[in-house]
């Protein structure tokens, strides 16, 4: 698509960030923050209503309600937590 944006938390879950992760080339999703737990984005929302198995290769490969096409606001942003989390 050539450009960068945002995905809706809507059925946002730990799959998904899975598949985030192994885009990014990075260790395994541990969390899939929602209602834009580390900020707001700015610019389109690409995807809504993400539903990955986990072993898709690309975001775009799981199912979603198609490109640009979104009834959310970013207070509704999904994040991602690639790696192992230390609690103290």
């Amino acid at each position: 698509m050539g450009e960068w944006g945002t995905v809706c938390d809507d059925f946002w879950n730990l799959q998904d960030a899975k598949v985030v992760c192994r885009m990014l080339g990075l260790q395994p999703a541990t969390l899939a923050p929602r209602l834009a737990a580390y900020g707001r984005g700015k610019g389109r929302i690409l995807l809504d209503d993400v539903n990955c198995t986990g072993n898709e290769k690309t975001l775009s490969e799981c199912q979603h309600s198609g490109w640009g096409k979104t009834n959310c606001n970013h207070s509704e942003d999904a994040g991602v937590v690639c790696g192992f989390r230390t609690l103290c």
